[in-house]
């Protein structure tokens, strides 16, 4: 069997598959165990998502520096997304995936000595190193699913893998919501709705956190051997070999062409836009449901649902493709998200939150729509390096968070709810979204 590819990233001028097969036989396993990975990064984001509100209780801190983990989280993106497409392109797509995980895994068990010692610190370390990991993952499978099958509908097979994200992300909320939260005694609350732990002395605090740092640490020493036994399923199955793998990268001249394709620079803006929406809208759903007087594990469960729409929506999204251009899809879906966002800022009370949760529905597609987008018409020999700032860009959920959260910290904004308030930052981000679907419209276009 021939097992060489190109990689190819480019969906078809119409935005549609054509007549050719979304995965060719020959490299359906292949598939199959890289899409598997989409799910193991979704499980660790949703996860962490809403451990945000819970270290802000147990560890008494303020919504901005509780959200210092979205920026541990998703600054190890930026960090590490451009050596691990420089080392990518010298060794290979398996040898980078084999070290993403074993990165993903220590991580992971950082998280043992985190918890015993009660530092916050030591658990950003621990995600920060943790998404090292996920940066080699990502960098490598998003272009490797691209590679996959014919570069007409390069843009449905990554769509189609993607929507298997939000299956690990829903695992990964579930977790939380059903195993994590209900068990931390720092969100106990009284008669009246409100958290008590406030009151506690010292000692009693002192005891609860000892508890609730434990129930914190299981679940991702639980995922680190999950992640363990991939490595070792991985090591041992033959991959296919593609183009560009090995070989010398000329970064400056790549770096000038990537800098003068409109499209993808516009991208990777978009995406920066694109990640710092979805972490605001997944991470502060527990801070607007608390106003509303629901506590973290039931506010988790509205989070459980604004995944399902999520991933209703992205298999939804991917069989619409075949019938409309992606960039005039991206466009509506971005205009209906700032909507949505709108109704969480405006409304006041559930109206607000299922407007809020309703937002998932409308970025099913933007992460691999704007992604394959984005790299349509760069060069295969660039493709390792562009796709690397597209994963980079995912520092955007590092950026914004902490901004939300400094605003939530107001109390109130003009005499409005400050979280209601806050959620002016995601809707600036979906109209980037939807301005960049425009653009490459109109592009296309002309």
């Amino acid at each position: 069997m021939n097992t060489s590819s190109q990689i190819h990233s480019a969906p078809s001028r119409k935005g549609r598959a054509g007549g050719e097969s979304l995965v060719p036989k020959k490299y359906l396993f292949t598939f199959i165990l890289i899409t598997s990975l989409f799910a193991l990064w979704g499980f660790a984001n949703d996860l962490t998502n809403p451990m945000v509100a819970a270290f802000q209780t147990v560890m008494e801190l303020s919504a901005a520096k509780a959200s210092m983990v979205q920026f541990a989280f998703y600054g190890g993106y930026a960090t590490m997304a451009i050596p691990a497409a420089l080392f990518i392109r010298k060794y290979s797509y398996k040898v980078g995936v084999l070290i993403g995980l074993a990165l993903y895994a220590i991580g992971a068990f950082l998280f043992i000595p985190a918890a015993q010692y009660q530092q916050f610190t030591f658990f950003c370390v621990s995600l920060y190193i943790l998404t090292f990991g996920l940066a080699f993952l990502e960098t490598t499978a998003n272009p490797f699913i691209l590679s996959l099958g014919d570069k007409s509908n390069s843009t449905r097979r990554l769509n189609l893998a993607q929507a298997f994200n939000p299956v690990g992300s829903l695992s990964g909320m579930a977790v939380a919501s059903f195993i994590v939260l209900p068990q931390l005694l720092s969100d106990k609350r009284d008669a009246a709705g409100q958290i008590i732990f406030g009151t506690l002395s010292e000692a009693e605090k002192a005891d609860i956190r000892l508890h609730d740092l434990a129930v914190i640490r299981d679940p991702y020493v639980a995922i680190g051997l999950v992640v363990l036994a991939m490595f070792v399923i991985i090591a041992l199955t033959k991959m296919p070999k593609l183009t560009g793998e090995g070989t010398q990268l000329h970064a400056s001249k790549t770096l000038r062409r990537l800098w003068h394709n409109t499209i993808y620079r516009e991208g990777v803006l978009a995406q920066v836009f694109y990640v710092a929406a979805q972490i605001m809208c997944w991470t502060f759903i527990i801070q607007y449901a608390d106003r509303l007087g629901i506590n973290k594990a039931t506010a988790q469960v509205f989070n459980i649902v604004a995944m399902s729409l999520n991933l209703g929506g992205r298999f939804i999204g991917t069989f619409i493709m075949r019938y409309v251009n992606t960039r005039r899809l991206l466009m509506i879906f971005g205009i209906c998200a700032s909507i949505c966002t709108l109704g969480a800022i405006c409304i006041d009370g559930r109206a607000g939150l299922y407007s809020l949760v309703c937002i998932s529905l409308f970025m099913s597609i933007m992460f691999p729509t704007i992604y394959g987008v984005a790299l349509e018409n760069v060069e295969a020999e660039d493709t390792s390096l562009g796709a690397a700032f597209l994963v980079m860009a995912i520092v955007g959920g590092a950026l914004m968070p902490p901004m939300q959260g400094a605003i939530i910290d107001l109390g109130s904004v003009a005499g409005w709810p400050a979280v209601n308030a806050s959620f002016c930052l995601p809707l600036i981000c979906f109209l980037m979204v939807t301005l960049y679907g425009y653009r490459s419209l109109k592009s296309q276009r002309s």
